[in-house]
């Protein structure tokens, strides 16, 4: 690489190989390493499902739009997280951040270390949408497939996706939290994804979501009851 002289200027730290010296612009060597995130390889089988179980899943096509997309709602009619959040636009925006900070700091610090795990799981979705995308016979080939089953994953990630910015904005100007450090560790955790053995078989990935379903369904009603419990009747 060539040395810097006088006179000359980095152009981006992101770059480091960059150097402009008067008119002359230099390229040095890039030495950069390329990311890898900090975890093990694990060996895990794939796409062990026999085909026929694969044909079963996509002719119940037409079963998943009839008894399954059915329940979905329509946007303009699903509830937001602003619809449970401070309006910033109000004239009394202030003085609603003050109350929300007085009722925060009525929680004790091992609530918030729940309450922060949960937002975490939620923001997380993209691990589990990429999960459901990797599943025999009901993943999204094109990104916007209009089988079913892509409908179907699509939808449950967005009507999912709310509960975490929810709680992420909840959080903010409560001042009971470091946000860089829970945005960091979100960065970690999807950057890191996940494998949770299931082969590529939806039988099995189905499984695991619905039992991950109903743990993040006690575990946030458990929260809103000690919330309430504290005081804090807007959170609950």
């Amino acid at each position: 690489m060539r040395s810097r002289g006088k006179g000359c200027k980095r152009l981006g730290e992101e770059f480091s190989c960059i150097l402009e010296c008067g008119h002359q612009t230099l390229w040095c060597e890039n030495l950069k390493k390329p990311f890898s995130p900090p975890q093990e390889a694990h060996v895990q089988a794939t796409h062990s499902m026999p085909s026929q179980k694969i044909e079963i899943l996509k002719s119940m096509k037409n079963w998943v739009e009839q008894n399954i997309l059915v329940h979905l709602n329509l946007v303009e009619k699903s509830w937001q997280p602003q619809g449970f959040l401070l309006d910033p636009v109000s004239d009394g925006f202030h003085e609603q951040v003050k109350e929300l900070r007085e009722r925060a700091n009525e929680l004790p610090n091992d609530y918030f270390v729940v309450l922060v795990g949960d937002m975490i799981t939620e923001k997380t979705l993209p691990t589990y949408q990429t999960l459901l995308n990797t599943l025999d016979g009901v993943w999204d080939e094109t990104g916007a497939s209009l089988t079913s089953w892509a409908i179907w994953t699509r939808a449950w990630t967005v009507e999912e996706n709310r509960h975490g910015d929810l709680l992420n904005k909840h959080l903010y100007p409560s001042g009971r939290v470091d946000m860089r450090h829970i945005e960091k560790t979100i960065q970690y955790s999807i950057g890191l994804g996940m494998g949770p053995w299931i082969e590529n078989n939806p039988y099995l990935g189905f499984i695991y979501t619905s039992f991950r379903e109903r743990a993040t369904f006690i575990s946030h009603d458990n929260t809103a009851r000690l919330a309430k419990e504290h005081g804090d009747i807007k959170l609950a």
